[in-house]
């Protein structure tokens, strides 16, 4: 069953893609766009109902090409075990799938970063790298990568475990291990990403769980510009202050994110519905105000311990306490920002007992309205008072009494209203005076 089901993603995927290129040019890459999201939606949610066995024989029932599409879409807690799992050729075409899109090395080449992607040891015999980068790597990856090097490389899953006071030390083999923080600003679902720096022999290693926005932005730069860096330390503190920059962009979409909703806010009315909403907006905001908060922190304590342990030159000390200046400068900005948020909240909240308020009313003019009819229904409704009634027919008695009720209910309805007007105009003279 859950062999047919992803042929026939597949099969609609080839179909769609046909469609697609047929379409006039204009329109092609957003119509092949949008199968792609498509099928890696469909299929991610199919893989991740299933388990490592069941992917195995999903795998190998494919064909070369087609294993490769789904593997793309495999959930990273079941890659390992699939891959150690799996026979057959397309286990060694997985491996290398894997590796090329998680293991990266980097070297310098007239002056720009060049990158070369990590299959075995005949890829790294050739190359000088100054950069290692290791994206969620399996077990064997990491063993492999440690012992070319003579090193441990940690686990990206367990960073989260450790201790805020063992994140930052120097080993007797000289290697600086560093763990930090990264912001992952995605729209309902920001994070922080544990991040493993370890600087041994003038290299530097990366090791996280998955890519990130920083690093992505960083390697384009070292690759388009010359000179950008000039060994690992330099990419370290490079990334630390793209990491800075990248928080200062969300602080600003922050700012237009609260914006939108102050404006909302500050309208004269607000239903429930409109409160329940700009609530939830806040609270996004909210959470990513402090996750950049507690990232900014966590790259400054990297950046004061490498400075103590006198670990950089006198350029890259320079550019450390320039990082620190911009982090500090960020501080200002997300307590702003969180006075802001109170504010707005509070302001939701005053809507919302001004609505609670104006239901509160209007059940309390009701209940005044029919509290004489109450009385008056309940004397007349007596059986002494039936021989008042005796010698009408019963319509038309039960006529008059209703008609009498509503006249009732009207007069104090009246007397209610104008009174309320009396108070309205008296606090309006008071107000201009």
């Amino acid at each position: 069953m859950s062999l047919r089901a992803v042929l026939e993603l597949l099969e609609k995927q080839r179909l769609l893609e046909e469609m697609a290129h047929r379409q006039p040019l204009p329109r092609q890459e957003q119509v092949e766009t949008q199968v792609h999201k498509q099928l890696r939606s469909d299929m991610r949610s199919l893989l991740s109902q299933l388990g490592t066995q069941e992917v195995v024989e999903i795998l190998e029932s494919l064909s070369t090409e087609e294993a490769v599409l789904v593997w793309e879409n495999v959930p990273d807690r079941l890659a390992d075990d699939v891959l150690h799992e799996i026979r057959g050729d397309v286990r060694e075409i997985l491996e290398e799938q894997h590796r090329s899109l998680s293991l990266n090395a980097f070297e310098l080449s007239e002056g720009r970063l060049r990158q070369v992607p990590l299959n075995s040891n005949e890829d790294l015999d050739g190359i000088k790298p100054i950069w290692v980068d290791l994206v969620d790597p399996s077990k064997a990856d990491r063993e492999w990568i440690g012992d070319y090097f003579g090193l441990e490389i940690p686990d990206p899953d367990d960073l989260t475990d450790l201790e805020a006071s063992a994140r930052f030390y120097v080993q007797e083999s000289g290697e600086i291990h560093l763990h930090s923080d990264f912001l992952l600003d995605r729209e309902g679902d920001s994070r922080n990403i544990a991040v493993a720096f370890i600087l041994y022999k003038d290299i530097l290693f990366s090791v996280r769980s998955e890519e990130l926005p920083v690093f992505r932005l960083q390697r384009l730069r070292a690759r388009t510009q010359k000179g950008y860096v000039s060994d690992g330390t330099d990419m370290l503190l490079d990334l630390y202050a793209a990491d800075a920059e990248y928080s200062a962009d969300s602080l600003e979409e922050t700012y237009l994110a609260l914006g939108e909703v102050g404006k909302q806010v500050l309208n004269e009315t607000m239903t429930d519905e409109e409160a329940a909403q700009a609530l939830a907006a806040i609270a996004e905001q909210e959470d990513l105000n402090g996750r950049i908060r507690r990232n900014v922190l966590d790259t400054r304590r990297a950046l004061t311990f490498l400075v103590r342990r006198k670990l950089l030159s006198a350029a890259q000390l320079e550019d450390a306490q320039q990082i620190v200046r911009d982090i500090e400068s960020l501080d200002g900005h997300t307590a702003f920002l969180f006075d802001k948020i109170n504010f707005l909240m509070d302001a939701i909240v005053g809507f919302v007992n001004v609505n609670q308020n104006r239901v509160i009313y209007r059940l309390t003019v009701l209940s005044v309205i029919f509290m004489p009819l109450n009385v008056i229904a309940g004397i007349f409704g007596m059986s002494e008072f039936t021989m008042m009634t005796g010698n009408i027919p019963w319509a038309l008695s039960y006529a008059i009494f209703t008609v009498g009720m509503v006249l009732v209910a009207w007069l104090t309805y009246f007397i209610l209203r104008r009174y309320e007007k009396r108070t309205a105009r008296k606090k309006s003279g008071t107000s201009t005076l």
